[in-house]
């Protein structure tokens, strides 16, 4: 209700003679006319991948004491991440491939965009705080736990998801604060800006920039701290003299390096790349929202002895408890 009286007054205020428009047309992934069923199994198996393995390992640090350590606590913050980043989009979109319904409402669109960039800004500063803590763990190691103390440890975790929402906020009053009265077909599965900022019925060059710019500047930022804490890193690697202590350093950083490839080469090739295609930037989403986040689970249980033996354990014990 809330949204709604927003749509209408923003539009009352821009626009005095324009008809509000109420929902918008999802067209889905362009090209792909005959091959519903098929993607529908493929977004239905990634999603459920996604929330049951994170899940799992989500459980799996609150029930495991010997997890309960800095680099855990953010994991488990990532699992949670993985869990609510694919439900912003993907059941909507399972409801448009089985050919329920290709609208979403006005509140559902502007819904869509906040979490959207809510959770795409979280996930950015949760890389570079889980960066940072790596940076600690093998350059400061003595001190490691004075550092990253359950204090620090909260306080950056509220700071990323509140900072999240404040982002996604900006973003979504700019966009949402022009008229939108005359087309309402958005070119993707679901709304986002690139897609929806061009059905406004206003000069939208302001908000693309400031958009744009912000999700530039964020993940560029970001993207930076981490390059140059893993710089330190290496630099720190290399002087250990053993092979053994510079492979076990060097199998702490690596999940997380290949969750910070995996998330951030979608992002930069949609919103930085100099030209547009329908069908690269859905694939690039569907990689994004969907895909990575499955991934993780295996990513952080195969890559980490320590999450691979506490799952164990939990599997075992919940097989005893169910008389298995």
């Amino acid at each position: 209700m809330l949204l709604h009286c927003f749509s209408r007054t923003v539009c009352s205020m821009s626009l005095r003679n324009c008809t509000s428009v109420t929902e918008f047309i999802l067209l889905g992934i362009p090209n792909t006319q005959g091959l519903e069923n098929m993607i529908f199994v493929v977004f239905l198996t990634f999603y459920t991948f996604s929330l049951l393995g994170n899940l799992l390992i989500f459980l799996t640090i609150l029930a495991s004491s010997n997890l309960h350590s800095p680099m855990y606590f953010l994991l488990g913050n990532l699992s949670m991440f993985d869990i609510l980043f694919p439900s912003v989009n993907s059941p909507k979109m399972m409801v448009f491939l089985v050919g329920q319904s290709h609208t979403i409402s006005y509140q559902g669109c502007v819904s869509q965009v906040f979490f959207y960039h809510t959770l795409g800004c979280i996930e950015c500063f949760l890389y570079t705080v889980m960066a940072y803590d790596r940076f600690v763990a093998i350059c400061h190691p003595m001190r490691y736990m004075v550092i990253m103390n359950p204090r620090v440890c909260i306080g950056l975790t509220v700071g990323m998801w509140l900072g999240g929402c404040l982002h996604g906020s900006a973003l979504t009053f700019l966009t949402f604060r022009l008229p939108y009265c005359g087309p309402n077909k958005v070119h993707s599965f679901f709304c986002d800006i690139p897609v929806v900022l061009p059905l406004a019925c206003a000069d939208t060059a302001l908000a693309q920039m400031v958009s744009f710019t912000n999700v530039g500047v964020v993940s560029l930022t970001c993207f930076l701290l981490v390059l140059t804490s893993y710089i330190r890193i290496v630099l720190s690697i290399l002087k250990i003299r053993s092979s053994e202590g510079r492979r076990r350093a060097f199998s702490t950083c690596s999940a997380h390096l290949t969750s910070i490839l995996l998330a951030y080469g979608p992002v930069i090739l949609v919103y930085l790349k100099p030209a547009s295609s329908l069908w690269l930037d859905a694939a690039l989403q569907v990689l994004n929202n969907v895909v990575t986040p499955s991934l993780n689970p295996l990513i952080y249980s195969l890559r980490n002895k320590d999450v691979k033996l506490a799952l164990q354990k939990v599997i075992v014990q919940v097989a005893h408890a169910s008389g298995v």
